[in-house]
């Protein structure tokens, strides 16, 4: 079994951090977000105008001066997000509200629309910004980026990502 950890990237007041459902075996591996072959999550966050130019995983850090993150729900790596239990995705959820109280981004991006339902116990909640929020920090939820997410087109995911752009970028 891989036990290798995905470090966050994170530091204080970020403007959007991007959290994960967990880190796929490839990820896991390589130690750098969303970095299987299929995952879609870099070339929407491009496309989306997050960054001014197509990151690999590897570049990853250059995310913070841009004031984006990334941390996952769950640190442990599986093949598919199907193999994490409830109980894991609600301890990963209380463990993920520390996190976003310790370093207050003003928006919390999860990605994956059935891990959060189970992990913050709200089986209708729907894309985009949620009634709840977690100290300051509202809630934005989108679709898992992974290939293996074959409800979402890539032009799909695009537009739900610019979504989230626009808002976060409504407040100075």
């Amino acid at each position: 079994m891989l036990r290798r950890r995905v470090p966050d990237i994170i530091a204080p007041d970020l403007r959007i951090l991007f959290c994960g459902i967990n880190p796929g075996v490839y990820s896991a591996a390589a130690r750098h977000h969303f970095a299987g072959p299929s995952n879609r999550f870099w070339p929407t966050l491009h496309s989306a105008g997050f960054t001014p130019t197509l990151l690999r995983p590897a570049d990853e850090s250059a995310l913070l001066p841009l004031r984006l993150g990334i941390t996952n729900l769950v640190p442990r790596a599986t093949a598919m997000a199907g193999h994490l239990s409830r109980a894991e995705l609600q301890r990963g959820a209380q463990q993920l509200a520390h996190k976003v109280l310790k370093f207050r981004p003003e928006l919390l991006a999860v990605l994956g629309l059935g891990a959060y339902r189970l992990a913050f116990g709200e089986p209708r909640a729907t894309g985009g910004l949620q009634d709840r929020s977690i100290g300051g920090t509202r809630i934005w939820l989108l679709p898992n980026p992974s290939g293996l997410n074959a409800h979402h087109s890539s032009a799909e995911l695009v537009q739900l990502f610019r979504a989230l752009r626009r808002h976060a970028t409504r407040f100075p």
